[in-house]
């Protein structure tokens, strides 16, 4: 269903994965694979993921330094896989107004110390919506090769991330600035 739908509108259709034994099955029916945060470090889930055959998004833990983030992505790049990308969704902070921070240091170390693109989801990083722009912005100036963002005709009625949910004119906002950012810095996004 998910996979006609996808096709239907000209979508790349993107299934996370957490069970080693069902990422053959994803992978026949999913563009890419994206690996979450939590299961970074799933060794398992790494290899089956690697050997599948499909472009992996890796997410960085909201613990794992860059090192560590890079070690799973060679896991990945190990097991023969290297359409690989890195994702950061945010660190750990002692912000009470912001689920995680979105480390743009992180986006520029991961750049210089591997080949692999780096994409930024500034909407899982912060969880609201009035700091996802600012944040796709830090993301794109850091170097992001692209970013993950959560849309919604209707964000206020989304029943799952609804509060970072970018409705049609702020995701329109967020493409612009994104692209005439990287476009001033002499490169896509």
């Amino acid at each position: 269903m998910a996979r006609q739908a996808a096709s239907a509108h000209g979508l790349a259709l993107i299934l996370e994965i957490r069970d080693p034994a069902r990422a053959a099955l994803a992978a026949g029916c999913a563009d890419a694979l994206r690996i979450a945060s939590h299961h970074m470090q799933n060794e398992a889930l790494l290899e089956a993921a690697g050997a599948s055959g499909r472009p992996v998004i890796l997410d960085r833990a909201p613990a794992a330094t860059v090192d560590e983030w890079l070690l799973s992505a060679e896991a990945l790049l190990k097991a023969g896989n290297y359409d690989v990308i890195l994702c950061e969704r945010g660190i750990r902070s002692f912000d009470p107004h912001s689920r995680l921070a979105l480390d743009a240091a992180a986006i520029a170390d991961a750049k210089r110390l591997s080949h692999l693109p780096v994409f930024a989801d500034p909407s899982k990083a912060t969880g609201r919506r009035d700091r996802v722009l600012p944040m796709a912005r830090a993301a794109v100036a850091a170097g992001a090769d692209g970013l993950f963002l959560d849309f919604h005709a209707e964000s206020g009625l989304a029943h799952h991330d609804g509060p970072q949910a970018l409705d049609p004119h702020q995701f329109a906002e967020a493409a612009r600035q994104a692209q005439a950012i990287a476009a001033a810095m002499g490169r896509g996004c």
